[in-house]
């Protein structure tokens, strides 16, 4: 928003209009305020986004990953990790990682002070971008089962599920996917690469590209080991790890270049097409 001064001169009064100077604009608005590509790494079109998902995975978790009678419930692992973790500062309960993540958001986007509106066109691109996003990781995994079994990056990670993924139903199946985009890339990306980038970045000095590629490569190994049980009884299957690690890699540099939207997008959508769609199609 433009300021009018009003100056007195000899000729009388005369109006002259300046450019804005960047504190005198509303917070959080920029001139790229337009630009999809900016706007689709800011934390509220993320939240906005990823709320669905959320809602989805709570959803699915009750109908189809509880069994009531037993008082059991099937969790991703990652999910479990951060239910752990939080009930050790003292906080419990079913939905405590879902909100801690709409939470990290929501104070990321008050923090950030960008307060222009979310535009239904950029949810819309974040969408494609992430279908788009998809294609690759689908690629490397027709290669995979080339040498071995079909790869879903969700792996065996369902706690409680007696190992045994493919035997759930097709609805608990996407359940799985929805929650594995979440919670996955919550732990490895949105936590992993964060905390090692300034581990390396700004405790040991080095340089920025060398610290985004330390963390994209740590926690790419990471996240392989994460998916092989049999890793813990000296049996790898080193197919797999291959496999998970380059997924894991590519992943995070999604997660540097496109951000934590996106990333879940790709994820979740792959895990879903591969666990779900070509099962049924098979």
């Amino acid at each position: 928003m433009a300021r009018a001064n009003h100056k007195a001169g000899a000729g009388g009064a005369r109006e002259r209009r300046e450019e804005p100077r960047e504190g005198d604009r509303a917070p959080g608005i920029r001139e790229s305020e337009g630009n999809y590509w900016a706007a689709s790494t800011r934390p509220l079109p993320v939240l906005m986004f990823l709320l669905p998902l959320v809602l989805l995975y709570e959803l699915g978790s009750a109908l189809y990953l509880t069994n009531a009678e037993a008082g059991t419930r099937k969790t991703i692992e990652a999910q479990k990790l951060f239910g752990d973790f939080f009930q050790t500062l003292g906080v419990a309960g079913l939905f405590v990682p879902g909100i801690a993540l709409l939470t990290v958001l929501l104070v990321w986007h008050v923090l950030s002070r960008q307060w222009s509106r979310v535009r239904t066109a950029t949810l819309l691109g974040m969408l494609a971008e992430s279908v788009a996003w998809t294609i690759p990781l689908l690629v490397m995994s027709a290669a995979y089962r080339r040498m071995g079994s079909l790869a879903g990056l969700s792996g065996t990670s369902l706690q409680g599920s007696g190992g045994d993924l493919m035997a759930e139903s097709w609805q608990a199946r996407l359940t799985i996917s929805v929650g594995a985009g979440l919670y996955e890339e919550m732990l490895f990306r949105l936590v992993g690469v964060a905390l090692i980038h300034f581990i390396v970045r700004d405790l040991l000095g080095a340089k920025s590209w060398m610290a985004c590629a330390v963390a994209v490569t740590t926690t790419a190994i990471a996240f392989a080991v994460y998916h092989d049980p049999r890793l813990a009884s000296g049996s790898p299957d080193w197919h797999k790890l291959v496999f998970i690690t380059l997924a894991g890699a590519y992943l995070g540099n999604v997660y540097v270049l496109r951000g934590f939207g996106i990333v879940v997008g790709a994820h979740a959508l792959y895990d879903a097409l591969v666990l779900v769609w070509l099962q049924q199609a098979a």
